[in-house]
């Protein structure tokens, strides 16, 4: 690594650092009104932020994206729209810096106070996902911590058109033009130097592919947190209303399949698998999904005479993030839990039941950061659960899990006021 690219990341940390200083104590109503310029510059530059787009879309590196990965990179006006939505959400929510969590006298009068407040100086490392750089930017300024952004090479023209809006929103607010930084570069020295700075920036989420997750894991000397891939299962119960389960499992796999929420595994109860896989498979393959079967389902479906591929073991355990799901047929409630505990990536797993019983025991003992009862999997997403927007969805334990909003990027801090108290 050039001592040159070492002095600019390190440099970009330290101006974040001071910048953080400053936004923490940042009054809401200037907070507030950088997001209200950004949505604006954003409402008023489609022209400019498509052109950049088209930039990445034709580039080398988005020409070897799977189809996926190049829908995710996109953005079109109806994208720029719901980008600017997701910002004016933000503003509508709760400022969460200084919320009083306890508070008690001790017996010697001291006055204790335990104050949330924003974590400091959060790095962001993503993909192909130009709304990332809005989600995150917006999420912390509102929550008051300075951020890092370094996105892939394969949207940097879109990225650094963004990163452009945001400096204007944050110079029209008068709040520091370092508060949200793009690294101006995507060499990966860039990003290892990052990982190193534990003494200035306080948290590392990385948002993309497994392998991106994991270097960045494995790199870091500063806390990450992540999620390594979305295995997300839905289990149609024996007592599931199959139209419901239908609908369902079709709107969790194939509305979006690039998503980490989207439906990769299907399990069903024996008691209704001959009824229902069949009318799932039809509506599944009329939507060109791939059905990897275990061989209990693919006799079933054989029967019918409708197409399937023979699953493997790695399918069972794989994010597809692509029009194929791996189906299988479980003896029982029991099997079903314990067939996604041992295989999910314990991201958001669904029931599909109108037994009471069966539910809570499912929403009980599946391991996973959201548990469903006849809901798609596809709501676990920060603006579905009323974040505004999410600055990643966590599959860790601590200190966050599931989708994370404003509080998720919040720590606290112990205020304790006395009159002259000292320890005996």
């Amino acid at each position: 690594m050039s001592d040159d690219l070492l002095q600019l990341v390190t440099s970009i940390a330290q101006r974040a650092r001071a910048a953080s200083l400053v936004l923490s104590t940042a009054l809401t109503s200037a907070k507030d009104d950088a997001l209200r310029q950004l949505a604006s510059l954003i409402d008023t530059s489609h022209a400019a932020l498509l052109a950049a787009n088209q930039k990445d879309l034709a580039s080398p590196e988005a020409a070897a994206l799977t189809a996926a990965a190049r829908d995710r990179l996109t953005l079109t006006p109806a994208r720029l729209k719901q980008l600017a939505e997701s910002v004016r959400a933000v503003i509508a929510l709760p400022d969460p810096v200084g919320n009083v969590l306890e508070e008690i006298t001790r017996p010697n009068g001291l006055h204790i106070r335990k104050l949330r407040v924003p974590i400091g100086v959060i790095g962001i490392i993503y993909e192909a996902r130009p709304n990332v750089t809005i989600d995150c930017a917006v999420l912390c300024l509102k929550s008051g911590n300075a951020c890092i952004l370094r996105g892939g090479k394969e949207c940097f023209h879109t990225n650094t058109a963004l990163a452009a809006l945001i400096a204007q929103a944050l110079a029209r607010a008068r709040l520091p033009a370092d508060a949200v930084q793009l690294i101006p570069t995507t060499d990966r020295a860039a990003l290892t130097a990052l990982l190193k700075l534990d003494t200035l920036i306080h948290c590392i989420i990385p948002r993309g592919g497994e392998a991106l997750i994991r270097f960045v894991a494995e790199n870091s000397t500063i806390p990450v947190i992540k999620h390594y891939k979305g295995v997300c299962f839905v289990y149609v119960d024996a007592a599931a209303d199959l139209a419901m389960a239908e609908k369902i499992t079709l709107n969790a796999k194939v509305s979006r399949p690039s998503a980490c929420n989207a439906a990769e595994q299907l399990l069903v109860h024996q008691g209704v698998a001959a009824k229902f896989l069949p009318a799932i498979a039809r509506a599944l393959l009329a939507q060109k999904v791939e059905l990897r079967c275990d061989a209990a389902s693919a006799a079933i479906l054989a029967r019918e005479q409708l197409p399937t591929t023979a699953a493997t073991t790695a399918d069972y355990t794989s994010e597809f993030l692509d029009y194929v799901i791996a189906i299988r047929v479980v003896e029982s409630l029991d099997d079903s839990i314990a067939t996604i505990n041992r295989d999910s990536s314990n991201h958001s797993d669904a029931i599909v039941t109108a037994d009471s019983k069966a539910a809570h025991r499912f929403l009980a003992e599946v391991d996973s950061a959201t548990v469903y009862w006849n809901a798609s999997t596809r709501f676990t997403d920060g603006f579905e659960f009323g974040y505004g927007a999410e600055i990643g969805i966590s599959t860790d334990r601590l200190h966050a899990r599931g989708p994370m909003g404003l509080r998720e990027l919040c720590t606290h801090k112990f205020v304790i006021e006395g009159t002259g108290q000292i320890r005996p």
